[in-house]
């Protein structure tokens, strides 16, 4: 039962102005929007931790971060791994101890058969990185670049497997890695979140739980963004409403929130509060953010922002992703920009289970120009040594052929959490370089394992943090993103 408030104590609040209210150290409320301003200033942590349980634990080399998560996980073996081997042995099965005690989504071992790729590879670059035919774009970014062709996770399927490679952890409620960082961190902006999600195709298996705050407070959350109309549902004011009466209407609101804190304290209403005032900011800066028209043609043709479908986007699709998804680079690009933190750009799908080569190709077209444009336009605005820019998914694929209900025809491939590749650049990342090696099919991995908990310490490194000393406490447990695992691979950063 909510708490009465009685007549008289609400009479005296009345009497109180914004500045008393905000001031009085009475209400605790003073010392949150002091703790606000500091965390700003990055001299006190976020919700008012001291800054020795928080980062930057020392001088950083990244300020912000765009993820691209190709959601449905790519075939690593088609596009980041060449494997002669795989195509020498194509048609032919793996031996059975390989395949004993492997659990697959839907091959059927008994008849599983390797499949080889149709794709050529060639090196790029002075580093000689080899990468498909689909990717001549991020080829010629690879001096930039750290491949990793030796990524291995625990899940084979899609939800905790994405779950696993956005929050450290298989498992609902985790926080995700933009919620960490914007937690550790704060924000460099005051008129938009410090964490912005952007979409586009089918959308992913995970969906929002991938940018969940879990038990972090809420304004530590993604906030998605839209392709068109308003960026963020109900931004806008209703029909009637003018800005001013908008603005005494959030100050009743809010002082009835402080009111409210005041008396049970609890530290989701000093998030609901923040989320009220970003919100109100946002209504002047989130349309302009959107509004591509200031950038000049060069840009757009640089990111290929007026492409059209070249191919049938089968599961990558609706049609018009070419388009939607380089729109999403540029905007990516002009939020770190701003000071957004942390920005998620997903895409799906690339469960390429049948049909790989037409869908694969429509996928990597899409997506191959965009992403290097990328890298390339925040290198010249002098961006890039301080935006670490990723590309990966959940896992890989299979170099057995998709034999699902018997087919004798295989056109796909299986998950695959075995081995896979992703990459990084820019934020501090030895670029021009390949780490880690699978074996020559692609199956498992020969050199340097990277499990996705050791990927996240080095991440949250080029950030300044620790990863064992980012925690909260959480039902008794002092939770990390990293959870009990994670080395750091020195080797990739310069």
């Amino acid at each position: 039962m909510a708490k009465r408030i009685d007549p008289e104590a609400a009479r005296d609040w009345a009497q109180f102005t914004r500045r008393d209210f905000l001031t009085t150290s009475a209400s605790g409320i003073g010392m949150a929007a002091l703790a606000s301003l500091f965390q700003q200033d990055n001299l006190l942590a976020a919700q008012g931790n001291p800054l020795e349980n928080i980062g930057p634990h020392f001088a950083p080399k990244a300020k912000r971060c765009i993820f691209i998560f190709m959601a449905g996980a790519p075939s690593h073996v088609d596009l980041f791994d060449p494997k002669p081997k795989l195509n020498e042995l194509s048609g032919k099965p793996l031996p059975k101890e390989m395949t004993a005690n492997v659990r697959f989504a839907f091959i059927k071992k008994e008849s599983a058969v390797l499949m080889g790729t149709k794709r050529k590879f060639k090196p790029h670059g002075q580093c000689g990185m080899e990468l498909s035919d689909l990717l001549p774009h991020i080829g010629s970014v690879s001096d930039d670049i750290a491949l990793i062709r030796s990524m291995h996770t625990d899940q084979f399927n899609h939800h905790p497997g994405q779950l696993m490679m956005n929050t450290g952890s298989p498992l609902f409620g985790r926080p995700s890695v933009g919620s960490w960082l914007a937690y550790g961190l704060g924000s460099e902006s005051k008129n938009l979140p410090s964490y912005v999600v952007l979409t586009a195709g089918r959308g992913s298996s995970g969906g929002a739980s991938l940018w969940s705050s879990g038990f972090l407070p809420s304004n530590y959350q993604g906030v998605l963004f839209r392709n068109q109309g308003d960026p963020v549902l109900n931004l806008g004011n209703p029909p009637g409403i003018t800005r001013e009466m908008q603005h005494y209407g959030l100050d009743a609101i809010n002082d009835l929130n402080r009111m409210r804190h005041s008396a049970v304290g609890d530290p989701e209403i000093a998030s609901r509060i923040a989320s009220y005032e970003l919100a109100f900011r946002m209504q002047t800066a989130a349309p302009e953010l959107m509004d591509l028209s200031g950038e000049n043609q060069a840009t757009l043709d640089l990111y290929g922002a007026e492409r059209k479908d070249t191919l049938s986007p089968g599961r990558g699709g609706p049609a018009g992703q070419f388009t939607k998804f380089a729109r999403n680079c540029i905007l990516a690009r002009r939020l770190v920009e701003r000071g957004v933190r942390f920005v998620n750009l997903y895409h799906a799908s690339w469960d390429h289970h049948s049909n790989l080569d037409n869908e694969l190709s429509y996928n990597a077209t899409m997506a191959d120009q965009p992403v290097a444009a990328l890298i390339k336009d925040l290198k010249q605005r002098g961006m890039l040594d301080e935006t670490l820019v990723i590309w990966g998914a959940e896992f890989g694929r299979t170099p057995l052929g998709e034999n699902r209900g018997g087919n004798k025809m295989n056109t796909g491939r299986d998950h695959h959490p075995f081995a896979f590749s992703m990459f990084m650049a820019g934020g501090g990342i030895k670029g021009g370089q390949v780490y880690g090696k699978s074996d020559e099919i692609g199956w498992g991995i020969d050199e340097n394992p990277v499990h996705v908990n050791d990927f996240h310490a080095t991440l949250l490194n080029q950030f300044g943090i620790e990863h064992t000393r980012l925690t909260y406490r959480f039902q008794g447990r002092d939770f990390r993103l990293t959870d009990v695992g994670g080395n750091l691979i020195q080797p990739l950063i310069s």
